[in-house]
This record gives structure tokens, C-alpha cells and sequence, in this order.
């Protein structure tokens, strides 16, 4: 398996860290590396702030139906590739990929899903 590459999602675009630094993540199982992340400072932790403080208003005007609508879609788009984050998850936790994906996983899903 080749190294993952993570990024900084911010004003909805990935993005490298500011300084360009990373992370290594290494699989418990093994030790090896098998990502890098961001190792983000000041500057990037000051773009998000920024570019969430301008999504505020657009989300809190956003009707309740409609945001509980892209919620459900994000947690279908995350069910759908349940195998793949199940796999993600026991790379990075060290955890058996069936406990991820029995508890893990879904439990992302069911945090995003709204009760009616």
C-alpha cells in the first residue's frame, strides 16, 4: 500500500499546511508509515477560523431541513464507503477492521444522522 497523504480541508479546499510540515502516522500493527498529516501552526488554524467565521451565517440561514439533508448525505457517502474507512481506522487505531466496522464507522454515521 502506498503512504497517504492527508490534507487541511479549509474554506472547502484541501490544503497542504502553511509551512509545509507533516506528520508521520504509523499502523500500530507494524510501526510502518503509512500516512503523513498536516503538522499545522498559527497560520493555518487562523485561515480556518477565518474561513468558518464566514460560513457561520450561511449555515446558521440555512433551514433546518435543508441542513439535516446534507448531513444525511454525508453520513450516506460515508456508509457507502464504510470498508474503506473501516480499513482507514484499524491502519491508524491498531483495532481489529471488524470492531471499526461494527462500532467505529457507524458510529460516525449515526452522529451526523438526525432524529425526527
Amino acid at each position: 500500500m502506498s503512504t497517504l497523504r492527508l490534507a487541511n480541508l479549509i474554506d472547502g479546499r484541501l490544503q497542504a499546511p502553511i509551512h509545509d510540515a507533516w506528520l508521520e502516522v504509523h499502523e500500530p500493527a507494524t510501526a510502518a508509515v503509512f500516512a503523513h498529516c498536516p503538522d499545522s501552526g498559527p497560520g493555518d488554524v487562523a485561515a480556518a477560523v477565518e474561513a468558518a467565521s464566514r460560513a457561520a451565517a450561511g449555515w446558521a440561514n440555512t433551514p433546518a431541513e435543508q441542513r439535516a439533508h446534507l448531513l444525511q448525505k454525508l453520513a450516506a457517502l460515508i456508509e457507502a464507503r464504510l470498508e474503506e474507512f473501516a480499513a482507514l481506522e484499524s491502519r491508524d487505531s491498531g483495532k481489529p477492521v471488524s470492531l471499526a466496522r461494527r462500532l467505529d464507522i457507524p458510529r460516525a454515521v449515526s452522529n451526523l444522522r438526525v432524529i425526527r
